[in-house]
């Protein structure tokens, strides 16, 4: 059986609520052994904790504020961020997941930008890696993470949809990885056509579920189990066997997490 593992799952979301205990049986059955959790903002952190604890040692929490949920009151709910990381740091393997998303408005780029900034300078303070979202917003990460280029700053470009100069310029950033998921499979995706320039040792797999769910499920509700499907295009695409791929992207991300 092939080892993976999903990077970046919201399986503590209400979408999983009815049959969760199940979801996580298909993922085991398929050979995903351990899954990662972003937060996203002061509203789910108490189901994010709570599903992590019910299934301590294969699911782990990261704790961040998510970029669309940064408003003119962000103070209150990254406050609420801060005091979590803080009070239970030796549950979290990351700060996420945290970025700029000017996918449907910039009304609050200003503070997007000042979230971001702040989170990732909590992930070098408690020397946690990163999990970026970037939603039409490539130039302005870049800008943020540069003074960051020579520290120990590292992390993971979450569900990089970018083109062969966007991914120049994410791996210019020597301690990140690749974030990969089902879009790679879609049939008007140009993740294929950039694959090939990402370093093997910097890609790592993940659903962002229940959203992006790869063919031949694509419509339904994604899960953890379905990383498979992303596994074997990835695989196809970089023509490498999934005995190897999956063996590679988990080392991978045991390496960023560390856990």
């Amino acid at each position: 059986m092939l080892r993976m593992i999903d990077t970046h799952s919201h399986l503590f979301t209400e979408e999983f609520d009815a049959d969760r205990a199940e979801v996580l049986k298909r993922a085991k059955e398929e050979g995903v052994n351990r899954i990662y959790m972003p937060n996203i903002d002061e509203t789910t952190i108490d189901r994010l904790l709570q599903v992590c604890e019910d299934n301590s040692g294969y699911c782990f929490p990261m704790m961040g504020l998510h970029p669309t949920s940064v408003n003119e009151n962000f103070e209150i709910a990254l406050q609420q961020v801060r005091q979590c990381l803080e009070v239970h740091r030796e549950k979290f393997v990351a700060v996420g997941e945290i970025g700029i998303d000017l996918y449907w408005d910039d009304t609050f780029l200003q503070q997007q930008l000042e979230v971001f900034d702040r989170q990732v300078g909590w992930a070098l303070e408690l020397n946690l890696p990163i999990v970026v979202h970037c939603r039409k917003a490539i130039q302005y990460i870049y800008k943020v993470l540069l003074p960051y280029k020579d520290t120990e700053l590292r992390g993971i470009f979450h569900s990089f949809t970018g083109d062969p100069e966007e991914a120049e310029l994410m791996l210019q950033f020597e301690r990140f990885m690749i974030g990969v998921n089902g879009i790679v499979t879609f049939k008007k995706s140009t993740i294929p056509a950039v694959l090939p320039q990402i370093p093997f040792e910097r890609i790592v797999l993940e659903t962002d579920s229940p959203y992006l769910t790869p063919v031949p499920h694509r419509g339904e509700r994604n899960e953890s189990s379905y990383i498979c499907y992303t596994l074997m295009k990835v695989a196809e695409v970089l023509g490498r066997l999934p005995e190897e791929m999956a063996a590679q992207t988990t080392d991978n991300a045991m390496r960023m997490f560390a856990t």
